[in-house]
């Protein structure tokens, strides 16, 4: 489904991914963990087309996603949930879920969207005319996984969802990862929990220092001597 290959991100004259070769299939949850500083969000907002400062190439189910306006590419079924939720503070509820339905081909079925994403977060819709600014910071996560459903997503990027988060209401959200991927959406989890990532994915890849230093099944990395040293310490 994506395909990344031979991936170089700068920032200037400064180079931030190296060399970076990726594949998500139809269906799969897909994790890229590393440690602070690794370039995983640099490589989401290249995926996603708001880092532009690349070489390489990003084919998503054929369409070369270097060559879309970055406004263009949630057209090609890819949303973001990014690092740090970036909710509409002065808004209500409501009104940012509307704003995740802009594509054409959401607004079709907005309130299909909308009913389910109440159904998978009933507490935003008691919360509908509530400002997001008044939300708790899970709240919020939900309404920011929430907006990116409404565009009716293929592929879903989420960028440190547990970050911030107390640890039942981290437990909730990598639930409802689970239950969106079992609703046919492709998931790419950039996380620094480690151990919970693998838990819910099928595959990871370890970035550290912007290069991809170890790929595999969730189980593998999990045994993986670089994961322990390089992320966990051990």
């Amino acid at each position: 489904m994506l395909e990344i290959r031979d991936l170089d991100a700068f920032y200037g004259d400064a180079q931030a991914l190296w060399g970076v070769d990726l594949d998500i299939a139809e269906g799969e949850i897909v994790s890229i963990v590393g440690p602070n500083g690794a370039g995983k969000s640099t490589l989401v907002n290249a995926i996603s087309g708001l880092h532009r400062s690349v070489r390489g190439r990003i084919t998503l189910n054929g369409v070369e996603l270097t060559e879309v306006a970055a406004h263009r590419v949630c057209d090609h079924g890819v949303a973001v949930v990014p690092e740090g939720r970036r909710v509409f503070p002065a808004m209500s509820v409501h009104d940012n879920l509307c704003l995740g339905a802009y594509r054409r081909q959401a607004r079709a079925s907005y309130q299909d969207g909308l009913a389910e994403v109440h159904r998978i977060f009933p507490v935003l819709s008691d919360r509908s005319t509530q400002l997001a600014a008044t939300l708790s910071g899970g709240e919020q996560q939900m309404l920011a996984i929430g907006r990116a459903l409404m565009s009716r997503p293929k592929l879903l990027i989420l960028d440190e969802p547990s970050l911030g988060l107390a640890p039942v209401i981290v437990d909730e959200v990598f639930d409802v990862i689970s239950s969106i991927n079992a609703g046919g959406v492709s998931v790419v989890l950039v996380e620094q929990d480690v151990e919970r990532a693998l838990d819910v994915s099928a595959r990871a890849y370890l970035l550290t220092e912007g290069r991809i230093v170890t790929a595999g099944t969730a189980e593998e990395l999990r045994r993986s001597a670089d994961v322990r040293q390089r992320v966990l310490g051990l």
